[in-house]
């Protein structure tokens, strides 16, 4: 019977041999597309009463395995993108800290631009001072004498914090935000006080113990330096 025009002819269904006939044209079909080969049904085999395919539980094996592979792969995949990521933003950190032509428009740098940079919230200069208030004196924050020692710990030179209960004397008003934080201890000079860049972020993961310490190091011993200039011509 004809159909009416404009009508769609219903297509036919794909019988088993038409899928074997074209999987015995085309042999090289499951190398091109592992993701269905995988996901394949093995057929079972009679082995008979009492007896355990041990096959068909190695294939199962190997399968979970490939999962777990491709799972590894993807999470070492984000985390290189990740890395990728901050060291840019510890590369534009730098040439910022480079650029300023002054003392004062170092400072600023620090504790204005490099948050924005580092797509964190707070970034504080603290030093110590007899003036144990904890209020910002231009654009960096006073601590009492022996404070840093005890923030960041003795003979240490880093702390990484996570859900932490920032203290405001490190960073202010914005310590209610602050979930995760970085504290390095800077070494200007003999002459200089005891200093600390603060890290401080809202998300909770951002700094943790163990975490690697390169960058934040880098862009510290960087900063040092260019303090120390430019206390030197002051």
């Amino acid at each position: 019977m004809a159909t009416k025009a404009g009508t769609k002819r219903k297509a036919d269904p794909i019988t088993a041999e038409q899928v074997a006939r074209y999987l015995a044209e085309n042999p090289g079909f499951f190398a091109e597309n592992t993701d269905l080969f995988e996901a394949m049904a093995v057929p079972e085999r009679n082995l008979g009463d009492g007896v355990t395919d041990f096959q068909q539980a190695m294939i199962r094996r190997l399968r979970d395995k490939v999962e777990r592979t491709e799972d590894v792969a993807r999470v070492l995949i984000d985390t290189s993108r990740d890395n990728m990521s901050i060291q840019a933003q510890i590369h534009e950190s730098v040439l910022a800290l480079l650029d300023a032509s002054s003392f004062e428009l170092l400072i600023q740098t620090v504790t204005v631009d490099l948050a924005v940079m580092l797509d964190l919230d707070v970034v504080n200069l603290c030093v110590e001072s007899t003036d144990t208030t904890t209020l910002p004196v231009g654009n960096l924050v006073v601590l009492p004498t022996g404070a840093i020692d005890s923030f960041v710990g003795k003979n240490k030179s880093i702390a990484l914090d996570q859900d932490v209960s920032a203290d405001p004397a490190i960073f202010g008003g914005a310590s209610t935000l602050v979930q995760s934080q970085a504290l390095v201890r800077l070494d200007i000079s003999d002459t200089a006080p005891p200093a600390v860049l603060a890290f401080g972020s809202r998300d909770n993961e951002r700094f943790h113990p163990g975490q690697a310490t390169e960058l934040l190091q880098f862009l510290s011993r960087v900063l040092e330096t260019q303090m120390r200039i430019w206390l030197d011509q002051i």
